[in-house]
């Protein structure tokens, strides 16, 4: 009797493993893209701490409204954990850099903008002056608690911040572009909570009646746009803030004193009515 060998079949094996291979490079195409952080650390941790609070506050309340807030809390709280925001994945923002800087022209192109500007009487050499000693800033902004030179065109600022986002803001800054009498830029440095570059330029009102004043910034803040949108619905909206704080400086600079309006029905430069004086100059 003979005995028949049969030969192996060779690559039937690697065959199977390619099949094999594909399956699974098909399926973790398929995977969502819930699994992609593009949130930075110190957001992550601004998100955490902000949802656990609008959870609590909305689920005491038992109310619609505060089953909304607690809804928006519970996102914010997967956002902190995860390090995944759909929003950001939509508008293509990534804030996973060193310290979650993002690049400048990131900021620019995708964070929040503000522009606003004022006519003050006052030549453009003495607004300059006084808004580039950037320690006199908290006497016409009532958002910000102080502002401290630390050398070599840089500064640490404490601003007020929502009681969502921990009630108070802090980060570090660096001027980028100084010309004298004419315009300040600046930006935040690197691992700071709030992503920010922004300007004020000053440029002569035609037939001598003053200086126009423009600010314009851009800026990603704590819990990014959602945190934004929040600070507005706490009627803390930053276009707002910027439009009274020149009014401060208008005020401050062509009165030597800010006035409030407590007790009166419209505020004056010449000190009539019931106005409190709040700063001299």
């Amino acid at each position: 009797m003979s005995t028949v060998l049969q030969e192996p079949r060779v690559g039937g094996g690697t065959d199977t493993s390619r099949r094999q291979g594909g399956q699974m490079q098909q399926r973790q195409q398929q995977r969502p893209a819930t699994s992609k952080i593009n949130v930075g650390e110190n957001e992550r941790n601004v998100s955490m701490a902000a949802g656990a609070i609008l959870t609590l506050q909305g689920l005491s309340r038992g109310t619609l409204v505060g089953w909304a807030t607690a809804a928006v809390g519970g996102f914010m709280l997967y956002r902190g954990a995860t390090g995944h925001c759909a929003m950001y994945e939509a508008m293509q923002i990534d804030t996973r850099h060193t310290g979650g800087r993002q690049p400048q022209d990131e900021i620019t192109d995708k964070g929040v903008q503000i522009e606003q500007s004022m006519l003050i009487q006052k030549s453009s050499d003495e607004l300059y002056k006084f808004w580039r000693n950037f320690e006199n800033l908290p006497r016409i902004m009532t958002n910000l608690v102080s502002v401290n030179n630390t050398g070599d065109r840089k500064t640490h600022w404490v601003v007020k911040a929502p009681k969502i986002v921990g009630g108070q803001v802090e980060w570090d800054a660096e001027v980028t572009g100084d010309e004298p009498g004419r315009a300040i830029r600046w930006r935040t440095a690197e691992g700071s909570t709030v992503d920010h570059v922004g300007e004020i330029r000053f440029e002569k009102a035609p037939g001598d009646r003053g200086t126009y004043v423009h600010v314009r910034m851009h800026y990603v803040p704590p819990a990014g746009k959602l945190g934004h949108i929040i600070a507005m619905l706490f009627d803390d909206h930053p276009a707002t803030k910027v439009r009274d704080d020149l009014r401060n400086f208008k005020r401050l600079m062509e009165c030597g004193e800010i006035l409030t309006t407590i007790g009166q029905s419209r505020g004056s430069c010449t000190g009539t009515g019931q106005g409190k004086i709040q700063e001299k100059l």
